[in-house]
C-alpha cells in the first residue's frame, strides 16, 4: 500500500532523523486502525535522497512482520528506487531488535547488491523514539555476514583472498631474497606455504606450479 505524504513533510531525506521524523507521522496516522500489530514500510529513493515512495510492505502482529524480500525489492525495481530504507515498528515500545530483525536485514543488503540497489538503513520505531541500525553499528557487522552471499560469490571471495595473502607474503620474499634463482624459490615457497594454509594437496599444488609434487617436496624443505 503506498503512503502519501503529509504537505509539510519533508521530500528529502538528509539523515536518520528525517526518516524518523516522516515515519513517525505516518505510525500515528496507521495506528489508529492497527495499533497493536507491527508494520513494515519502505522507503525508496533516487541517488539524490528525493522520496520516490513510501510503501507499507507487510502488517504483521503484535510481535512479528513478514517482510519478505522479493516483495520489497519488486517495488523498487518498479519505481526505480536507487536506495531504499526500511522502517518497521515495535508496539511493545521496546526497540532493541530480534534476531528476526537482523536477519531479514542480512537478507536485504544482500540481494539489493545483486540487484545493484543500497539498502541504506534500517529503523526501528515506536511513537516517540526509533533505534537505527546503522548508527548502532548493526548494518557496518550485517554488511560483512556471508549468511545470505551465493556461494560462488564467497568461492571467489576466498580465492581472492588467497592470491592477496601470496602477493603479500611474495613481495614480503622478494624483499628478502638476493638472486634470481633464491627468488623464484622463495615465491614459490611462500606460495606453497600460503596454499597449504588453506589445506590444499600437494599435489594440487603441483598442478597450479605445473611441477612434480617431488619438486613441491624440495621447496618446502629448501633453507
Amino acid at each position: 500500500m503506498d503512503i502519501k505524504l503529509a504537505k509539510n513533510d519533508k521530500r528529502y531525506i538528509d539523515g536518520t532523523s528525517d526518516v524518523y521524523n516522516i515515519m513517525q507521522r505516518v505510525l500515528l496516522r496507521e495506528n489508529q486502525i492497527d495499533q497493536e500489530k507491527e508494520h513494515f514500510w519502505i522507503i525508496g529513493m533516487n541517488e539524490a535522497g528525493y522520496i520516490l515512495y513510501i510503501e507499507l510492505i507487510a502488517l504483521g502482529t503484535a510481535k512479528t512482520v513478514p517482510a519478505e524480500p522479493m516483495n520489497i525489492y519488486r517495488v523498487a525495481v518498479m519505481k526505480n528506487a536507487t536506495r531504499v530504507v526500511a522502517i518497521h515498528n515495535h508496539p511493545s515500545g521496546r526497540l532493541p531488535p530480534s534476531e528476526a530483525d537482523k536477519d531479514i536485514t542480512d537478507r536485504l543488503i544482500q540481494v539489493g547488491r545483486i540487484l545493484n540497489i543500497t539498502f541504506v538503513n534500517h529503523l526501528i520505531i515506536t511513537p516517540i523514539t526509533y533505534v537505527s541500525f546503522k548508527a548502532e553499528g548493526w548494518m557496518d557487522e550485517l554488511e560483512k555476514s556471508l549468511k545470505y552471499v551465493p556461494t560462488y560469490q564467497v568461492i571467489e571471495q576466498i580465492r581472492k583472498e588467497e592470491q592477496r595473502i601470496a602477493r603479500d607474503k611474495i613481495k614480503f620474499a622478494q624483499d628478502k631474497t638476493k638472486t634470481v634463482k633464491d627468488k623464484a624459490n622463495a615465491e614459490k615457497k611462500v606460495l606453497i606455504n600460503a596454499l597449504l594454509e588453506k589445506q590444499v594437496s600437494i599435489e594440487n599444488i603441483a598442478k597450479i606450479l605445473e611441477v612434480t609434487p617431488k619438486q613441491v617436496s624440495k621447496i618446502i624443505n629448501m633453507q
